[in-house]
């Protein structure tokens, strides 16, 4: 009898823990990142970034040639992109960090965004989904916000594009800078462009 009573009290706790559980992953948290852990935490990612650090603005180097990222400049780039993007180089990443003393990437583009664009995007990467209708890599365009997947196929990564391939983003092993979308690793977890709605 005592064995029944056992066993019947283990059942209900354990059924009553999988339900707070339940319950408790139910609700709608907003950052989904750290409820989840790993699951949606940006990966490190070895890579050679094309810029890593500041670069001299065209005024500082009086050339009107390149724009403040150095990059050949286009009458089309939108030169305040380029600007913010170089005031946040070499930041270093931190995750859930959103100020100069570490930054997350989804927190940098969300940066990028309200500074350039006056546009306040969600939090995480996976939610950044819902504020962009999603396009192919042959139709991306400055500004654009790249997504990217971890090795368990969740978005987890998220960029601006700018131009030539080219793209900004806080990664993990560099912090704040400016890679080329061609790189083995990105070309790999290239999940999808997306143009804010």
């Amino acid at each position: 009898m005592n064995r029944r009573l056992l066993i019947l009290f283990c059942a209900t706790v354990l059924l009553s823990g999988c339900q707070s559980l339940q319950k408790f992953m139910s609700r709608d948290l907003e950052d989904e990142d750290f409820v989840i852990g790993q699951l949606y935490v940006d990966e490190v990612v070895r890579e050679t970034p094309v810029i890593a650090r500041r670069v001299a603005t065209p005024k500082e180097k009086e050339s009107g040639k390149t724009n403040a990222l150095g990059l050949a400049y286009s009458p089309d780039d939108n030169a305040a992109l380029y600007e913010t993007v170089n005031e946040w180089l070499g930041v270093p990443y931190k995750y859930g960090g959103s100020d100069r003393n570490g930054i997350d990437c989804s927190a940098f583009v969300g940066v990028v965004y309200r500074k350039v664009y006056g546009i306040n995007l969600h939090r995480t990467s996976n939610d950044m989904l819902r504020d962009v209708d999603l396009i192919g890599r042959s139709q991306l365009r400055e500004g654009d916000i790249l997504f990217f997947t971890n090795s368990k196929g969740k978005v987890s990564h998220v960029g601006v594009y700018l131009k030539d391939n080219l793209f900004a983003h806080s990664s993990t092993s560099n912090g704040v800078s400016v890679s080329n979308l061609n790189d083995t690793y990105w070309q790999k977890h290239f999940y999808k462009g997306g143009r804010a709605k």
